[in-house]
């Protein structure tokens, strides 16, 4: 569902985005980090699992498959212009809780990095299959209300770290959207050059369903296709879709 009422927000300094797997930032949010790390936002990555799930061969080694994917993630950090880090948390693929100790850990990189924009996952999508995915969303908002409120997780307070409360909370894959960043041309082409970059999720991920000869092509032009569309919504050639959250924050 759709209901646009703002459109791109003031260039944030610094931005975090808080995602499941590698991979999931490109594909919701490539073309918005992208934008604003040409326009000179810190951007930053919070990957919360190691990945080691994101493939269909049985035979596959894990360990060598969260490195891979790791690697992966930094090029495509690299692909969107990002000068941020990217932090890994190292949770097992498949197997997010929600509990106290993950919120901990979220709410500790909020302090560090002290973003000004932060990016999630909507955890409130109907008909959600991925329980990661829903479980992202869920440690990404406990996670800004712990880093910002000091009586949650005292001890981190005492290595140094401040509380820390962002001013914008941008939920992808939205329920219902009511905010739109307009893209460029430039930010597709980092946005499909940073999906490209995750060699080990072609089959699994990025090329499922295409047609043999073609992938690539199609492929690229999926995602013209998505952010054209999205440009539709308010009459402008490309955009990303997210739900804006700022006065709970």
């Amino acid at each position: 569902m759709t209901a646009i009422s703002t459109k791109d927000l003031e260039r944030p300094e610094r931005v975090l985005v808080i995602v499941a797997h590698p991979d999931d930032a490109e594909f919701q949010a490539g073309a918005t980090l992208a934008k604003w790390s040409r326009l000179g936002s810190e951007v930053h990555h919070l990957v919360l699992t190691d990945g080691s799930k994101g493939t269909w061969d049985p035979e596959a080694d894990p360990e060598e498959l969260i490195e891979s994917r790791k690697a992966e993630q930094r090029a495509a950090a690299l692909a969107l212009g990002a000068t941020g880090e990217v932090h890994f948390l190292g949770l097992v693929d498949g197997e997010l809780t929600g509990s106290r100790s993950e919120i901990a850990l979220v709410a500790e990189v909020i302090r560090r990095v002290r973003p000004n924009a932060v990016l999630g996952h909507d955890p409130w999508r109907r008909y959600r299959l991925h329980p990661d995915h829903r479980r992202a969303g869920e440690l990404c908002i406990e996670g800004i209300v712990a880093a910002r409120d000091p009586m949650f997780f005292r001890e981190q307070l005492v290595d140094g770290l401040e509380p820390h409360r962002p001013s914008a909370l941008l939920l992808f894959e939205a329920d219902v959207a009511n905010h739109a960043e307009e893209v460029s041309e430039v930010d597709l082409q980092q946005r499909i050059a940073a999906l490209e970059a995750f060699q080990s999720q072609l089959e699994t991920t990025h090329f499922y369903g295409l047609d043999p000869e073609e992938k690539v092509a199609q492929f690229r032009s999926q995602q013209r296709d998505r952010l054209t569309s999205a440009g539709a919504t308010l009459g402008v050639p490309m955009a990303e879709l997210f739900h804006l959250i700022t006065d709970q924050l």
